[in-house]
Formats: structure tokens, C-alpha cells, sequence
């Protein structure tokens, strides 16, 4: 059983994952805010190259980096862009693209597991896979129709199609097979060393939120979170990309005019409250940014707007359910209106998915699978932060496992 587990490829974890979404280099911060506003996805590759082009071959396409809304947001959170967001958003999405270079990487479907773990290990977040299918294109369209998104388009070269492997489609594949490294996985945490204390990103509940945009950046980059915690110490929530990547860019605003605290109310599940948009407002007007205020009226409204006709078909002349509808449109403000933006995650609101020192492995895999993260944080009994763990360290515990049966 061992030797064949050895034998796999990364094409045996592609079965059945669509093919990429694309966007261009040539486009612009607003093309990939309308690009993600579309998608079922929570990023969007940007490729180097015109896919609508016939002429230009499959190899001479590279993706050289993903997107995503905390990218946005990050980036018109800064002053300069508070000041002048239109014109923010025309620049080129180069501006939002990470500079840490490895962060996407191509690779063969013959690439082997083992491989594809030390390439993950090395820091390339997404190995890129062209699609082996014996599929005709004509059925591949009708399983997998074209999205009316004009902006980002599927990922096509010539016929060939790519998709993507993530640090979590391994720790999922490696889970399927779980048996193959027992007794392992049963072991706490704890005594597998895994425990990350020396890196943990956090932050005052008390301090601005604009003061978070640099761990926030790091925390994406890193594929983890911003702890959120009191002075004794003690975890109080999270600042997560996951579920900044459900928020639509109005939460720019949010985070240059707010506490953390109160920043971890307004991407709570379902939107900010109507009490915190006017805060945001009325700080917004303190500080003469007449533009971004403008601006974050304007998809607040677009966001309400779009619940409000979502819902339209559905009405009571109770008055309590009229409030009520009302309420829900403005906490619905923020959000994308998407099928994925209600998931595990959002549910869970921002309450941090912790574990304690002792949870064995496999506990905290399942753990962090089923709420779609790549890490868990760590805490005593008292809520005290000990530290993350994260998908990085577990693959690394597999690699080494891994070594012993070659």
C-alpha cells in the first residue's frame, strides 16, 4: 500500500477540478475587482499573455500570480488611494500582485507527489496543472459552460486547459489515505513539534485596524491569519483573509476608520451592522475623504440594491418583518452575492478556530479542512495564544514520514 501511495501523481489530484479562471496583466485593479466579483472563486490567476489570442502557443502562456479581494482591499486602504480610489482602481493589477516570487508555479501532470510536497515546502502556494482529459472541447463546454463574465475568462491555450493544486487539495489527498502513515497522525501536535510560536501574527483588540494592513499582507502570504487578542494575551478572534475574500472592497473603508474590534464586527457574518457603516461614514467625513466617501456609498448602496432585488419576490405587510428585511439588506452590504460566500467559514463568523497543545494531527486536519483554512490556532485552557498551526508544518511532518518509505 505504501508503494503504490509513492506512485502518485499530481494529475491523480486533478481529477475533476475545473479549469482556471484567467485575467491578464494588461488589465486593471477594477477589471479583477469585477473579475472576483463574478467568480466562484476566491482568487483569480493572471497570466502573461493575450488568452484570446489562437496565435500564441500553450507554452509560451505562464500564470505569474493570483489575485484576490484582500489584495483590494489592502491596497485602498492606503491614504493615497483613500484620497483618489477612482483612480486607484485604474492602475494595473500588477500594483495588487504579490512581489515574493514562487508563488504560482507550472508544473508537468507527471510530477510526481513527493514532488509536488517539496515544491509546496519551498513556498509556491499553487503548482499550476495543465488539464489531461479525453474529453471532446464540445463536452467539456457543456459540463463546464462558459461564464458570462467577459473580463475573466477560462484558462485556454490552443485547447489546453489548466488547473491549479493547493496546499489544501494535498493535506485533503494525504487525509483520503490517512492509514498509510499510522500511528502518526494520531499523535498530539505537541509531540510532532508543529506548533508555530515564533511566527504568530496578532494584534491588540483596541489598536486602528490600519495598523493590521502589513500583518494582514503577511498573513495572506503566509497563508495564515491575524490573531486578535487583549493585552494578557488572550484570543479574542481573528483578522482572516479567508473571510476577507468573501468581503466586497467597501471593507477598505472599514479598515481605515476602525478599530480592530470593531473591524472584526464589520466582516462578521452577513456584513457590517447598520450602527458601524455610519461610523465608518461619519469618520470618513471627519477626515475630509470626500471621494472615498463617495466611493463607499456608492457600493454600499450597489450591495444593498442588489440584496434588496435578490429578494424582492418575498413580501409581508407585518411591519416587524419590514424592519427586519431592511436590517438584513444593510448587513448583507459588503458581501458578495455569490454561492460561496455563506460557507463553514462565514458561519463560524469571527470567532478563531483554535484547538489545544494535545489535539493529535489528524484532528486538527479535519479541523481546518472543514472550515476551509490553512491553519488552527493553538490556545490553553484560559484562551491564552500558544501559537498556529498550519498546513505548511503538517506537510512537513508527511515529508518526512514520506522519506522513510521510499
Amino acid at each position: 500500500m505504501a508503494v503504490s501511495f509513492l506512485r502518485h501523481e499530481v494529475s491523480d489530484l486533478c481529477l475533476g477540478k475545473p479549469a482556471l479562471r484567467s485575467l491578464s496583466i494588461s488589465a486593471t485593479v477594477s477589471d479583477a475587482v469585477e473579475a472576483l466579483r463574478t467568480s466562484e472563486d476566491n482568487f483569480i490567476s493572471v497570466w502573461d499573455c493575450n488568452h484570446h489570442s489562437k496565435s500564441l502557443a500553450g507554452d509560451q502562456c505562464r500564470c505569474v500570480g493570483k489575485v484576490c479581494m484582500v489584495d483590494v482591499i489592502c491596497y485602498l486602504s492606503k491614504d493615497e488611494n483613500l484620497s483618489s480610489p477612482s483612480a486607484a482602481l485604474k492602475a494595473p493589477v500588477s500594483e495588487i500582485l504579490t512581489k515574493i516570487p514562487g508563488t504560482v508555479m507550472h508544473v508537468e501532470p507527471s510530477c510526481s507527489l513527493l514532488q509536488a510536497i517539496d515544491l509546496i515546502l519551498l513556498g509556491n502556494q499553487n503548482l499550476v496543472v495543465p488539464i489531461q482529459t479525453r474529453l471532446s472541447s464540445t463536452l467539456r463546454r457543456k459540463q463546464f459552460p462558459k461564464s458570462t463574465n467577459q473580463i475573466a475568462t477560462t484558462t485556454n491555450h490552443n485547447g489546453q486547459e489548466f488547473c491549479w493544486l493547493t496546499q489544501e487539495d494535498v493535506i485533503r489527498f494525504l487525509l483520503s489515505s490517512i492509514g498509510v502513515f499510522s500511528p502518526m497522525p494520531a499523535l498530539s501536535i505537541d509531540s510532532l513539534g508543529i506548533i508555530n510560536t515564533a511566527d504568530i501574527l496578532a494584534i491588540n483588540y483596541h489598536s486602528p485596524a490600519s495598523s493590521a494592513v502589513q500583518l494582514i499582507t503577511q498573513s495572506l502570504e503566509q497563508q495564515t491569519s491575524v490573531a486578535v487578542v487583549d493585552s494578557d494575551d488572550v484570543l479574542i478572534g481573528e483578522i482572516s483573509p479567508f473571510t476577507l475574500a468573501c468581503c466586497d472592497e467597501s471593507v477598505a473603508a472599514g479598515i481605515a476608520t476602525l478599530s480592530c474590534g470593531e473591524f472584526m464586527s464589520y466582516i462578521d457574518c452577513g456584513g457590517p451592522p447598520e450602527h458601524l457603516i455610519k461610523i465608518v461614514t461619519e469618520r470618513l467625513k471627519e477626515r475630509k475623504l470626500k471621494r472615498a466617501l463617495e466611493n463607499y456609498s456608492s457600493v454600499i448602496n450597489a450591495s444593498a440594491n442588489s440584496v434588496s432585488s435578490s429578494s424582492s419576490s418575498s413580501s409581508s405587510s407585518d411591519e416587524e418583518s419590514s424592519v427586519s428585511s431592511s436590517s438584513s439588506k444593510l448587513r448583507s452590504a459588503g458581501r458578495f452575492s455569490r454561492s460561496n460566500s455563506y460557507s463553514a467559514r462565514m458561519v463560524r463568523r469571527s470567532e478563531a478556530i483554535v484547538c489545544h497543545p494535545k489535539s493529535s494531527l489528524v484532528a486538527v486536519m479535519i479541523q481546518a479542512i472543514a472550515h476551509r483554512v490553512n491553519y488552527v490556532w493553538v490556545i490553553e485552557d484560559d484562551y491564552n495564544l500558544v501559537g498556529v498551526v498550519t498546513f505548511t508544518g503538517m506537510l512537513e511532518v508527511f515529508r518526512e514520514h514520506l522519506e522513510t518509505m521510499i
